[in-house]
């Protein structure tokens, strides 16, 4: 009885994530047709570029917000208050930041959309992840999964519309439509968090207790998208639009293929804090049955993209023929991420978070090295093996810190049982 709830919850979030399938498959290859290689690539460099700091617009509020509001939901109005005050002020700061810094890294083309992008990523988009946070830390998993599909099901709709009124756009017309859709998805979730409880309310002195633990979130996610992120904000730098193009559609690919691990992996959460409370053991064995049932889905995600790999050009379009190969090389992706997320998640759910940035600070300082290397020569491929090198890592790495934390927190009650 007690894993119902659990596969009820994870249930929830794998039927939001199914929906996403479709509602990404949809966005991504309307999209690539609406663009075309060339302006998809100008856009993505610039979206990719925004992505490497975005995550620190919320300050690491939403995580902090799970953390402690999971173990006591009366924290609720302070803790939603202080994540929308600073989301607010930090996504405009960072889109003033980066709308300087544009020009100086990205090629023209993409620079040009940089401040549509920041403004749609660093302020929209994050406004939307806190919403389906609160929602998760509440385990109403439904409402989380709808969240989450928010975005997509209105970018779906609007490029959609875009390619049956005009049939090919620039990078710009899409930077502004996808601003747009992302304001507007803010506004939904904010109005449905207040439909749901009770307004916020907002406390200096907790910002002050919580910012340097929300700090550490924040990096640790922006870790994560710049080894994610900083290969296609490389190939726009290097003036490689219609390769980042090829590369960013099949990285697309992969991220919807780890969707099953990560739905798994966000449905748990919850209790994986609760577990932590408990100490590490306990959370890095509740991990090892979420692995066991995150590896399988992986593996045939991996055999799926490896398999349909041809299918794809025939979807996109003409100008996508190489991602193909782009697909093959980047099929094993999902499953590394089965190791890393749910091992990383143990760690972060044991209040280890700074053990998770300690790997993911490695990962990042490789995929950096190797980046700067295999790009300007390889273009995309340079980008997919140092993605698969740094997910292979970074996979290796958490398990590793996992086992070895279990292993020292064991002898520690070993001895303490001891002494007593």
């Amino acid at each position: 009885m007690a894993a119902n709830p659990l596969a009820r919850d994870a249930g929830w979030m794998m039927g939001g994530q199914c929906v996403g399938y479709v509602l990404q498959a949809v966005y991504f290859v309307v999209l690539a047709r609406l663009l075309g290689v060339i302006e998809y690539g100008i856009f993505v460099g610039a979206f990719a570029f925004v992505s490497l700091v975005g995550r620190y617009s919320t300050l690491g509020t939403g995580p902090v917000f799970l953390r402690y509001v999971s173990v006591d939901r009366r924290r609720f109005a302070k803790y939603w208050g202080n994540m929308l005050l600073l989301t607010t002020l930090g996504g405009i700061l960072l889109t003033g930041i980066l709308h300087l810094a544009g020009s100086h890294f990205l090629n023209p083309a993409s620079a040009a959309v940089v401040l549509l992008a920041a403004l749609s990523n660093c302020f929209g988009m994050q406004v939307m992840m806190c919403a389906a946070q609160i929602f998760q830390a509440m385990e109403r998993m439904g409402i989380t999964a709808l969240l989450n599909l928010l975005t997509s099901f209105l970018r779906a709709i609007a490029a959609t519309a875009m390619l049956l009124a005009m049939h090919h756009a620039t990078a710009h017309q899409w930077a502004v439509a996808s601003t747009v859709v992302s304001l507007l998805g803010a506004a939904i979730a904010v109005g449905t968090v207040a439909a749901c409880f009770h307004g916020p309310e907002f406390s200096l002195a907790l910002v002050r207790e919580r910012l340097l633990e929300g700090f550490e979130f924040a990096f640790a996610s922006s870790t994560t998208s710049a080894y994610n992120d900083l290969d296609k904000a490389l190939l726009s730098h290097y003036g490689m639009n219609a390769a980042n193009g090829i590369y960013t559609l099949a990285y697309r690919a992969v991220d919807i293929a780890s969707m099953p691990v990560v739905s798994l992996r966000d449905a748990a959460m919850p209790k994986l804090f609760r577990k932590g409370v408990e100490g590490l053991p306990e959370a890095a064995h509740f991990a090892g049955r979420l692995w066991k049932r995150s590896f399988p889905m992986a593996l045939a995600a991996a055999a799926a993209m490896f398999l349909l790999a041809p299918v794809a050009p025939m979807i996109a379009g003409p100008g996508f023929v190489e991602v193909v190969s782009a697909l093959r090389w980047l099929c094993l992706i999902p499953v590394f991420r089965s190791v890393h997320e749910i091992c990383g998640s143990a760690l972060t759910g044991a209040g280890l978070q700074r053990y998770r940035t300690g790997t993911q600070m490695m990962a990042l300082a490789i995929n950096i090295g190797l980046n700067l290397w295999l790009i300007p020569t390889h273009g995309w491929r340079g980008a997919a093996w140092s993605s698969l090198v740094t997910d292979g890592l970074l996979g290796a790495m958490n398990w590793t810190a996992l086992q070895l934390l279990v292993s020292k927190a064991q002898e520690v009650r070993l001895s303490s049982t001891l002494n007593a």
